[in-house]
């Protein structure tokens, strides 16, 4: 097992430097990040090995550890020992699902490069679907899922209506109902390599450098073992990434809720001024007048809030930090087997 000194940055590949090391491009890189699944590598491996043993071709496996806080790091070590084809990238830290994917995208050699999920909900076996239509002439083939299995009511409603307003809001045709689970071609994958926003999600992202695009569609299974690395917190963040990264449609939504607001705060000054004037001086219309100061305070603040979203999203791109920092690598520079 070969290993790297610790790096700071992204490692940029060329579309040359597999060659330049006297190997063969593999014909399959398969991208997979791990974050606390100890319980699920043993069952991995074993439909890893499977799959790749009845596919007949080159191939190689890429984890992106996000920081795992169990063994998860340790046992794909002792995995990548016994196979050369099966490489680590380890995070210094947990840096988040859509950064390990941009980090194991960044390092894939393959003429085809699948993203897929560790926890087995991504079933290995998809691929072959995948790769017919890769050879067909697709450059991108993501996996649609036509039932999800060992999930809420809740999330899969969550889920659907964010994925149509998504695609309604954001001006760039994201396959509903897909997730980061697809096949993308060389060219789609330097494409990729290319944006390098801090907020990152993936799957707009693909949407948006556009290439011949098809779907595949399966049915997803419940989790393998442990425990879903998507609670409701971190998926609210991820339906803000992706609309933010997207759409200037919230900032128009605030505009029309300015508007709103000052037609209502007109409206409460002429009805002020007739009461002033015409009226009987007694204190009528109290409740009207708190209603419309009411709506006209939450209005800017829903302003406010939206365009610190924004302002705070520049702020820290302007920045330039790395968009993830790497501990360690294994394996890498030394050719998969068949």
């Amino acid at each position: 097992m070969s290993e790297r000194a610790p790096v700071s940055a992204p490692v940029e590949v060329t579309q040359q430097s597999f060659e330049d090391r006297g190997a063969r491009r593999p014909t399959l890189s398969l991208v997979l990040p791990v974050f606390n699944e100890e319980e699920t590598i043993p069952e991995l491996e074993r439909r890893l090995k499977t799959f790749l043993g009845e596919l007949g071709e080159t191939a190689e496996v890429v984890f992106v550890n996000d920081g795992s806080k169990d063994r998860s790091l340790e046992m794909l070590k002792a995995l990548a020992a016994e196979n050369p084809g099966y490489r680590i990238v380890s995070f210094s830290r947990n840096f988040g699902h859509q950064l390990a994917i941009t980090a194991g995208v960044d390092r894939a050699e393959g003429e085809a490069v699948v993203v897929m999920d560790a926890d087995l909900q991504d079933p290995p076996e998809v691929v072959r679907d995948m790769l017919v239509k890769w050879r067909e002439g697709f450059d991108v083939v993501y996996g649609v899922r036509k039932q999800r299995e060992g999930e809420t009511v809740f999330k899969r409603f969550t889920a659907a209506v964010f994925y149509r307003l998504l695609r309604a809001i954001v001006g760039v045709s994201i396959p509903v109902d897909a997730g980061d689970f697809r096949l993308m071609s060389r060219k789609v994958v330097l494409a990729l390599r290319a944006l390098r926003e801090t907020h990152r999600f993936v799957r707009g992202m693909v949407a948006w450098v556009g290439f011949r695009q098809t779907a595949v569609y399966y049915e997803r299974p419940a989790r393998f073992a442990g425990e879903t690395k998507y609670p409701l917190r971190k998926m609210i963040r991820f339906a803000i990434d992706g609309i933010t990264s997207f759409s200037v449609m919230p900032l128009r939504i605030a505009t029309w809720l300015g508007t709103a607001a000052g037609f209502i705060g007109v409206g409460a000054g002429l009805w002020a001024a007739y009461e002033k004037v015409f009226g009987s001086g007694t204190v009528a219309g109290w409740t009207t007048i708190m209603i419309a100061v009411s709506l006209g305070s939450a209005a800017q603040l829903l302003m406010t809030g939206i365009l610190g979203e924004y302002v705070g999203r520049t702020y820290e791109e302007v920045k330039r930090r790395p968009l993830y920092l790497v501990s360690e690598e294994v394996n890498f520079g030394r050719p998969p087997e068949r």
